[in-house]
């Protein structure tokens, strides 16, 4: 396994009790730049504004068929700690750190508030839809509130699709690259209003204490009605305490939404795990010139010292009670779905992420043999048999060290299936961009990895 892969694995899949956590350098507020396009379109959209009720066209299930188990007993130290000496590539996180969920289905949860994508297409005005497509940016991470479990490392050629009538989309991912780790994914609107699409490979940076993951990869929305593309990437997540102390992650960093002219008009803020309001930039401004002048006779207390630089000294947990204070103007884009009632005891999943691993019967015959619901380490783990995901976990691994030795003994390149190499269209960054056909339904290629 690839070192610094291995070791994201190991880490940023634990998520965070910062439930204060808001975006920006300063504070972790969200002030990103806001680009947009002051052109006009009369497309309008027809899927239903706000969020999906359960009455749905599908309906899916509510709970997880196990209840996941204590980790009291385990820490990332008493892994770490057998490992002195060691590569980087030695490091095996165990089952017990998992969620029972591939990487590629994490990926899967932009898509809970898509309806916010659907509500930007309907949009007359461009700074409307602006506001749509940041409220569904930030939208993105605040299911990872309190996920203390990771996902499993999705194996070479692994795929993902989900497909969502009642809430107007479908989705497909695939594992395109295994050293380093790269997921692409594409996803469309079903009633032709957008397409979304973009791949993920982060970039690691180990402070001691915590383990930084810069983001890289291109994010693109493309509301299709308003030949509008909006593209960014995503904030930066740290992990903290991964040697001692009570995990916990910061989002933080400019999150900039562009549409690709240079003109300042909205900004947003407020809290990856709760809300995000927007106001005019002048206002914004004014705002901030008073608040820090307000904040200017108590930087110095008496009591502040120089912060502790010991690398073994836990970082503290934020307090997660605290809500985002209001800028007088400003207008609510987002706010979270509420969680079920019984989240706790399922991993702290979210409504939409409980329905991500349903095998619904039937399905086996007309997904990809790569689809992560067929997984039998997670299906294991799913249904509480931690014996058998664990044994399955370690026999996937094998069996996907023994291909890699196959390909390097016939000197073949692997390939990939339903994304490939080549350059974001309207950032000419490096991207992962989708070749089609996946939906025509022909599996007759698919590689065998579980």
């Amino acid at each position: 396994m690839n070192g610094e892969e291995e070791f994201f694995d190991a880490v940023t899949g634990f998520d965070s009790d910062n439930s204060s956590g808001e975006f920006s350098e300063a504070n972790q507020r969200l002030t990103g730049v806001i680009h947009v396009d002051t052109s006009k379109s009369n497309g309008i959209g027809k899927v239903g504004d706000g969020p999906p009720q359960e009455n749905g066209i599908q309906k899916h299930r509510t709970s997880l068929p196990a209840p996941m188990f204590t980790r009291s007993d385990f820490s990332v130290w008493s892994i770490l700690k057998k490992c002195i000496g060691l590569e980087l590539s030695k490091i095996t996180m165990p089952i017990a750190f998992n969620e029972p969920l591939s990487f590629l289905q994490r990926i899967t949860e932009y898509m809970e508030h898509v309806y916010l994508i659907h509500r930007a297409s309907r949009q007359p005005q461009s700074l409307e839809r602006m506001q749509s497509v940041a409220a569904f940016a930030v939208s993105a991470v605040a299911s990872q509130w309190e996920r203390t479990g990771k996902p499993f490392n999705p194996l070479l050629g692994e795929t993902y699709e989900l497909i969502r009538e009642d809430l107007g989309f479908r989705f497909i991912s695939e594992q395109v690259s295994h050293h380093p780790p790269i997921s692409a994914f594409y996803s469309e609107g079903l009633h032709q209003d957008f397409l979304f699409h973009g791949s993920i490979y982060p970039k690691l940076k180990f402070w001691g204490k915590s383990v930084e993951a810069e983001p890289r990869g291109t994010i693109t929305l493309e509301l299709l009605k308003h030949k509008e593309a909006y593209t960014w990437t995503n904030p930066t997540c740290c992990v903290h305490n991964v040697i001692i102390g009570k995990l916990w992650i910061e989002q933080y960093g400019t999150v900039e939404i562009l549409n690709h002219s240079k003109k300042k008009l909205f900004m947003i803020y407020g809290k990856w795990t709760e809300c995000l309001w927007g106001i005019d930039p002048v206002a914004y401004e004014s705002f901030r010139k008073q608040e820090r002048r307000g904040d200017s006779l108590r930087k110095m207390k008496p009591d502040d010292g120089p912060e502790k630089a010991d690398g073994d000294v836990a970082d503290t947990v934020p307090e997660s009670q605290e809500t985002v204070q209001v800028i007088p103007g400003s207008k609510l884009l987002w706010r979270v779905n509420t969680r079920p009632p019984n989240s706790a005891q399922m991993y702290n999943f979210t409504s939409f992420t409980v329905s991500l691993n349903e095998l619904e019967t039937g399905m086996e015959k007309i997904l990809a043999p790569t689809d992560c619901r067929l997984r039998p380490d997670i299906r294991g783990m799913e249904n509480g048999n931690m014996d058998l995901a664990s044994q399955e976990k370690e026999r996937l691994e094998e069996k996907q060290r023994e291909a890699r030795r196959e390909r390097a003994r016939e000197e073949a390149e692997w390939q990939t299936r339903w994304f490939h190499r080549g350059s974001n269209p309207y950032t000419g960054t490096p991207d992962w961009l989708y070749a089609g056909g996946y939906f025509e339904r022909d599996f007759s290629g698919c590689p065998d990895i579980y």
